[in-house]
């Protein structure tokens, strides 16, 4: 279906800045066919076509949020190991209840983590999974666009590591989804060896595929590697070749001298957690350090047992306020700055600029409706102030992913939650 949507806000980038203005828009066949004066007359081709007029007065349209680093399965471990040490939340906690998921439960799971989603902005998002096929699946079943790779582990790819790499080949081999992209998607450097970096890199290059790894997360991490390597983290992804075409690498939390001008030279993302780092004591990542040496930064939730939410509203308000908490600088980490990170940047890190993160003529028609009379946002001094500092998510009424509409007045139409809810009932009893 095509729509001509009416009397809204839309939240343009023009110049390096957002800002909002009252544009008639027009989606035809997935993508954004034109933006337009109020009453102006579309082109010919624009006007030959049928559209369904919808009046958004009082709504605020937006591109949807790009959550860039999470574990959508791990819905099921919410809140289930929390206040502990990163060490026995990751190998005595989190582990062996991941061993007692099903795939069935993996599909539920999924489906739950894009519940939260949709509801509160998200409509694209970039996952490390351990299921294969629940995943895209899931993601084709609820509409979603999704980056999503296998963990994989070992000391070679070849051997030991074959079978989650194949399992990885065959998942996106199976998938029809134009919605769906893959990664490959090695772990960390405490379980994969440099070889195995090396070897994932070679494949990737040779696949057209987008790599991403957890990197640098924990002091013990970067301890542990320079004990046994005599190099960072970072080095060791250099040394491989794991960041030549640019990587999108989760956490970077501790940074060593020269660590940060590698990744920016190397064209990689950088994607911060703050919740996440935070609640495991990993620390807070260098983020202005980042922004003033020209590293692109995108933001992410990670899983939601560590987190223990997937609302990215919640994640740009702490991202702002913590770094300007810890900085003293009330200037560190404008409104501006942080919804370029989930929108704009995250778009380039995918390779998918003038596509995701922006409302303009041939850009997906992936966008969000928020209720601009909600109390919490209203007076509207500044949309963009009110978004990063003043919204929580529960503003969002409509979204729609690739011209479709998977929520409507805040009633999902593509997931049925109480099903969900039975299969992740009966894996938390387990």
């Amino acid at each position: 279906m095509n729509y001509k949507f009416t009397g809204a806000k839309l939240l343009l980038y023009q110049n390096g800045r957002f800002s909002a203005e009252e544009k008639d828009l027009y989606v035809a066949d997935g993508v954004i066919q034109a933006v337009l004066e109020p009453g102006e007359v579309p082109d010919p081709v624009t006007e030959k076509r049928t559209f369904t007029r919808i009046d958004a007065s009082g709504r605020l349209i937006m591109p949807g949020l790009i959550n860039m680093h999470t574990h959508a399965y791990m819905t099921l471990l919410r809140n289930y190991a929390d206040d502990v040490d990163f060490g026995e939340w990751l190998f005595n906690r989190i582990s062996p209840a991941e061993d007692r998921i099903t795939p069935e439960d993996a599909y539920a799971g999924n489906l739950l983590a894009f519940a939260e989603m949709i509801r509160s902005g998200t409509t694209s998002y970039v996952d490390m999974h351990m299921f294969k096929g629940q995943s895209s699946a899931a993601a084709s079943a609820a509409g979603m666009r999704a980056f999503i790779g296998r963990g994989l582990v070992g000391n070679d790819l070849y051997t030991e590591g074959l079978s989650r790499f194949e399992e990885a080949l065959e998942e996106q081999a199976e998938c029809d989804s134009t919605l769906i992209s893959f990664t490959l998607a090695p772990h960390a450097i405490y379980t994969c060896s440099p070889k195995f970096y090396e070897q994932v890199a070679k494949e990737a290059e040779k696949r057209g595929m987008l790599k991403q790894t957890h990197l640098s997360e924990s002091r013990t991490e970067v301890s542990d590697c320079l004990k046994k390597y005599g190099k960072t983290p970072v080095e060791i992804m250099q040394d491989t070749g794991f960041l030549d075409g640019g990587a999108i690498l989760a956490h970077c939390v501790h940074m060593q001298p020269g660590d940060i001008e590698i990744i920016q030279k190397s064209g990689s993302t950088v994607v911060t957690n703050p919740a996440s780092n935070a609640k495991l004591g990993n620390g807070f990542a260098p983020v202005k350090d980042f922004l003033n040496q020209g590293v692109n930064l995108c933001l992410g939730t990670d899983g939601t047992a560590s987190n223990n939410t997937l609302n990215m509203f919640r994640e740009m308000g702490l991202l702002s306020l913590i770094h300007k908490g810890i900085s003293e600088d009330p200037t560190a980490l404008s409104a501006q700055q942080v919804l370029k990170a989930v929108t704009v940047n995250a778009a380039k890190a995918l390779g998918q600029e003038d596509r995701l993160g922006v409302i303009k003529e041939g850009a997906e028609a992936d966008l969000i409706f928020l209720d601009l009379k909600s109390p919490n946002m209203y007076p509207l001094n500044d949309v963009v102030s009110s978004l990063v500092y003043s919204s929580n998510g529960s503003e969002v009424c409509d979204v729609m992913i690739q011209g479709r509409f998977v929520m409507k007045n805040r009633s999902l139409t593509t997931i049925d939650l109480e099903r969900v809810y039975r299969v992740v009932e009966r894996y938390k009893s387990r």
